[in-house]
């Protein structure tokens, strides 16, 4: 029981901050001044948001992958998740809107909730790290998912009852990683290396080409920044 009011709060800590980045982006969204300093804030921080996605992809979700599935299975799923959501994206481009930043914060949160509820049944201090490793990559995830939606005509009070209850999807995916899959190493792999195919096509795809400034080069800096938030995580994690 003790194990389980652990997990609960440390992915709590972990998803809370989904809703924290929405706020933030609210506020920002409604009382910054319009302008070049606006423009440049908002393209930096997809940018940043960018990098520690990649950065996730990079040291947690491919890793994992690697290590535990043969060849074979292992470039066969990456590239599904890749094919899915070249699908899923043309489908929802097709219906007028884009919220490749949603998706793209969700095939990275929930993944590694997964892996901190099961990594937390062997190691309780390393899923302490991880969780707060998660709640970093969620704020400026969120903050770009938040104004990604707002672009995509949603109201405000959709976007954070949006953010709201997709905040606690860690928790449901951290108790279901210390339940049903931290003796499924297999399954838990498999789900990794899709969501990565999926998320390294809608970087490329969508996130990307967003993070661009015509006549300002300081945006594309954001991707070094978050990746290495990304490298000094996996550096403490390691």
């Amino acid at each position: 029981m003790e194990d389980l009011l652990k997990i609960i709060l440390y992915s709590s800590v972990a998803g809370v901050t989904v809703f924290l980045g929405g706020l933030l982006s609210r506020y920002f969204e409604r009382y910054f001044q319009d302008g070049l300093v606006k423009e440049e804030i908002i393209h930096t921080s997809i940018a940043f948001g960018g990098g520690i996605i990649i950065a996730a992809v990079a040291f947690v979700l491919v890793p994992e992958g690697m290590s535990v599935l043969p060849l074979a299975p292992m470039a066969l799923l990456f590239l599904t998740g890749a094919i899915i959501f070249f699908f899923l994206d043309r489908y929802i481009e097709k219906k007028g809107g884009t919220i490749s930043q949603l998706l793209a914060m969700l095939m990275d949160f929930v993944p590694e909730a997964i892996a901190l509820g099961a990594v937390f049944a062997t190691d309780h201090n390393l899923g302490l790290l991880l969780a707060i490793f998660i709640g970093l990559q969620n704020l400026p995830e969120s903050f770009n998912s938040y104004l990604d939606l707002r672009n995509n005509r949603y109201t405000e009070t959709k976007c954070l009852l949006i953010l709201f209850f997709l905040s606690f999807s860690g928790i449901f995916a951290a108790i279901s990683g210390f339940f049903l899959l931290s003796n499924m190493p297999q399954l838990t792999a498999s789900m990794m290396l899709i969501s990565s195919g999926g998320i390294l096509y809608l970087i490329f795809q969508d996130i990307a080409p967003l993070s661009k400034v015509q006549k300002s080069w300081f945006p594309a800096l954001g991707v070094n920044i978050g990746f290495l938030v990304g490298m000094i995580g996996q550096k403490l994690l390691g």
